[in-house]
């Protein structure tokens, strides 16, 4: 313990300033402009269930990575086969996600078996039929798949809240496949779930013009082609307006995966908005090859299944920049390249609840919770003050520098503050005491001895002192499990109750020593009012 009275002093004054200049943007609705060039500009910010905002579970169709996954190691597969010069009619997926490879002869089987077991370990060889043999996914590969298309979709998510410019979200996985997300402080929820939700997939697709979209059938379109539709639909409504088709070959020439950049941009002739895409340098080639091979044929520009443009390829194009027009307001451009610019999510997604909390709820809540702490503060304080006189005084100003600090260090760390936070804060004002009643307890055995009011100080702050750390300590260490294994609302109150105790040591036993320091050093101690 530090000896010297006016250095404590200097130290506890320097911390009830920092205390203070780090709530003070969260409690003045005014802060001067002045303030951020020389001060934090930090807020506490406010839980769901205290701003209002949106609710959402989300589950990912993992079915759909899964195939999606196998789409592409079966057209790797097939690749490498013919590669090696092992001769195959076909290979094709099922509807199971089983490859079915066709030789042409079976006497290539063997070879075939040891070649799969050599590249393609992750294949379980299912069954043989003469020259037909079927793979399927190891049931290790196929979880390992499932858990990175749950990783992928969470972290494209946050990474589109992020551009989104949502304050403190919260993105979590939950079983079953699930993702919860819940979004403080956004009132425009069908703006966020589109946001959110949409697979994202993009498409450069060659357009078939042999054929009348109106009039094709089944038959003509086969398996090399398929009718998609432009809709059109009003901005603010979501009415579709239009509905045109195009018939586009199935075999996408392009996708997504090589955007590195999208940004909004305006036409300088009518100034409507449209997404303008950079590629990474492969899907600058890439892009290059693909105009060069198709000039003056359509390229129909997908986004989920909806075709958003098809212009002529007037000529190759090597500069690796393309861009998605389509009647756009600056909003819906501007969320269209949040999700390109995020990437495609892994699969689709369904929503499987969805709330909206109003900010009147929220209102309530503060209002609530501001009632309980004052109600809970008020009886504390009291019963300080009649139990143990001026000294409860003294355990009544380390309370209220307690939760002085504790919200400072909410608003300096950026934590949230929800109603099972303020649950956390109403108990720590309950045990902010504690520590105090233990000291004096001990001070009043200390002077029943006979001892002098100073020595009574220091011998009880000196025997409570260890009682005191293994009884905050084993409920710090509760706390800290509380926010490692718990859900949103108990980490939210683990986080203020873990801060309250924190700052409650410091407060109980370093600021009341200094206050009882200092009254002896400047007054003859004779009595206590204990």
């Amino acid at each position: 313990m530090i000896k010297s009275v006016k250095l404590r002093l200097a130290i506890v004054l320097v911390t009830v300033v920092l205390a203070l200049i780090y709530l003070f943007p969260t409690m003045s609705s005014n802060v001067p402009k002045w303030w951020g060039n020389i001060f934090p500009t930090e807020k506490i910010h406010l839980g769901l269930d205290l701003q209002g905002g949106v609710h959402l579970l989300m589950e990912v169709d993992v079915e759909k990575a899964m195939q999606a996954a196998t789409d592409r190691m079966t057209t790797s597969v097939k690749k490498s086969l013919l590669d090696d010069n092992i001769r195959v009619q076909e290979v094709t997926q099922t509807d199971n996600g089983i490859i079915r490879i066709k030789l042409e002869s079976e006497a290539d089987v063997d070879r075939l078996t040891a070649y799969m077991n050599d590249h393609f370990p992750i294949w379980e060889n299912m069954s043989t039929q003469g020259s037909i043999v079927l793979y399927k996914v190891s049931d290790k590969e196929r979880q390992r798949t499932e858990k990175l298309a749950l990783d992928q979709a969470v972290e494209t998510m946050r990474n589109r809240i992020d551009q989104f410019g949502v304050s403190e979200p919260e993105i979590r996985v939950q079983a079953e496949n699930r993702i919860l997300v819940q979004l403080p402080g956004v009132k425009d929820s069908r703006r966020a779930i589109d946001l959110i939700g949409k697979t994202a997939l993009l498409e450069f697709k060659l357009v078939n013009d042999q054929f009348d979209p109106a009039k094709v059938t089944k038959a003509q379109l086969g398996k090399n082609l398929e009718v998609l539709y432009e809709q059109r639909r009003d901005p603010e409504t979501r009415v579709l307006l239009s509905k045109r088709p195009y018939v586009v070959e199935k075999k996408s020439l392009m996708t997504g995966e090589y955007i590195s950049n999208a940004n909004v941009r305006f036409n300088s002739q009518f100034g409507e908005p449209y997404v303008a895409l950079e590629f990474n340098a492969q899907g600058a080639k890439l892009f290059d090859q693909i105009t060069a091979a198709n000039v003056k044929r359509r390229l129909a520009i997908i986004l989920d299944h909806n075709v958003y443009s098809a212009p002529v390829i007037q000529e190759r194009i090597s500069g690796g920049q393309a861009q998605v027009s389509g009647r756009f307001t600056a909003k819906e451009a501007h969320d269209l390249a949040i999700v390109l610019r995020a990437g495609a999510l892994p699969a689709p997604i369904r929503i499987l609840e969805q709330r909206a909390v109003g900010p009147s709820l929220g209102r309530d809540s503060i209002r609530n919770g501001f009632i309980s702490m004052v109600v809970g503060f008020l009886l504390v304080v009291v019963f300080m003050v009649l139990y143990y006189r001026l000294s409860g005084l003294v355990a009544n100003l380390a309370l209220i520098l307690n939760i002085l600090f504790i919200m400072s260090i909410l608003a300096l760390v950026q934590a949230t503050l929800t109603l099972p936070g303020i649950a956390g804060i109403v108990l720590t004002i309950g045990m902010a005491v504690d520590a105090n009643v233990l000291i004096f307890e001990r001070i009043r055995e200390e002077l029943r001895l006979g001892k002098t009011p100073r020595a009574s100080l220091d011998s009880g702050y000196g025997k409570a002192f260890l009682t005191i750390m293994d009884a905050n300590i084993t409920t710090l260490i509760a706390a800290v499990v509380l926010y490692q294994y718990g859900t949103g609302p108990i980490k939210g109150f683990a986080v203020t109750l873990s801060l309250g105790i924190i700052s409650s040591l410091y407060t109980a036993i370093f600021v009341t020593h200094l206050v009882f320091d200092w009254v002896a050093e400047h007054r003859h101690l004779k009595k206590l009012s204990i």
